[in-house]
Parts: structure tokens; sequence; C-alpha cells
């Protein structure tokens, strides 16, 4: 997790390092962290609080007095929700469905869940993948076997408790939890690249965007 919070972090500044950079930027790049995510999220700075929704309502009054312009910055907002992913161990390779085995050295992963455990759509998925696209970027996407429990990311929680697209991604690993987590530094790299360009990026993209629904 502490990876994530480097490379959002250091991602952030650097998309934002010249001068010329905000020029036609029609959003606000934010990073939020939240605490108590391992224990359910349920407090007054976890993500199931009112944190985000304040956060986002206090930004868009400094913008003028427009009672409707937290809705519409809300439909127009979209979350990466990055956690971190389970990499094919090679002693546990039944634990992956076949062709869905995140590979350390391979770049970010996007999350998939039938049950919403991830907040994933084909619609953010898709905005993920170009953006990777376009830079020649690695991606690969996990969908948790039907049949395994799988515990939940902050993704779904914000995203239907504020109303924010959302994808879930994260960098592939193996021994989560463990006193010795382990990724690859081409990981590293891959993830801090393509934070920086969907920061750089994501407001063109989604200007182009037309959703049937």
């Amino acid at each position: 997790m502490l990876l994530t919070l480097w490379f959002q972090f250091q991602a952030l500044i650097d998309s934002t390092s010249s001068e010329s950079s905000l020029e036609d930027e029609t959003g606000v790049r934010l990073v939020a962290l939240f605490d108590h995510e391992e224990v359910g999220s349920n407090s007054a700075q976890g993500a199931g609080s009112p944190v985000m929704l304040d956060s986002l309502s206090r930004i868009t009054d400094s913008f003028g007095p427009d009672s409707k312009l937290l809705e519409k910055a809300i439909q127009r907002s979209f979350l990466v929700s990055a956690d971190m992913a389970h990499a094919l161990h090679p002693n546990y390779m039944d634990k992956h469905e076949d062709n869905h085995q995140p590979k350390m050295h391979g770049g970010l992963v996007i999350k998939h869940n039938a049950n919403q455990r991830y907040a994933t759509n084909a619609v953010t998925s898709f905005i993920f993948k170009e953006i990777a696209a376009k830079h020649n970027l690695p991606v690969q996407e996990f969908v948790v076997r039907n049949y395994m429990p799988c515990g939940p990311t902050i993704g779904p929680i914000l995203a239907s408790g504020v109303g924010i697209r959302t994808v879930d991604v994260g960098a592939p690993q193996l021994s989560m939890h463990s006193i010795r987590e382990m990724c690859a530094i081409d990981d590293v790299m891959h993830s801090y690249e393509h934070f920086k360009a969907y920061f750089q990026e994501f407001s063109h993209l989604d200007a182009k965007m037309t959703v049937d629904v």
C-alpha cells in the first residue's frame, strides 16, 4: 500500500511540474488518502465517512455560488482506487483464472469482480487502458474466480457513497500482508508513468467520450 501512496503523490507532483501543465486543465487533480482500510473503513477518517463528499463540496464551493456545481462535478469526476494486486504465485497457480494471471513486471492490474468487491466497469476500464495504450505502457486485467471470496477495496465504498465513476487497480505483488511483501522494480515505474499520464490526460480523454447508457 505504501508503494501506491508514493507513485500517486510523485505522479501528481510531476504532472504539474511545468508552467504550462495546467493551462488546458478543466478539472481538479487530487490524491485522497484514508485510514482503516484493512478493518472496514467505517471510521471518522475512513473511506466510509462523509470526508470525501465533504471535501468535494468545499472544493466546488470555492468556485462560486452554483448550488448544482457539486452534482455536476461528481458526474464528471473519475476515481482511481489504487491498492495492490495478487501476482501469480508459482506455488499456488490454481488460485488464478487461466486467462487472468497478473505477473510481476507486467504493469498495473485492472481488477474486476462480478459481486462489486471491485468497482471497475467497462467504461472505467476502457479509460485506464486507453491511457496506457497511448503511452505504450503495459497493463493487465484480473478477475477473481467466481467461487472464491474476495476482499474489497475502498473503490466500491466511494463509488456507491459518492457516485463517482471508479476503476480499481493495483501493482502486482507476492506475499500480500506478509512481513516480506515483494513487487517488481519495473512495476514501480510502470505505475508511476501510468498515473502521471492519467493526471495529465484524463480531462482531455473524457471530453471526447460519449457513453450510451
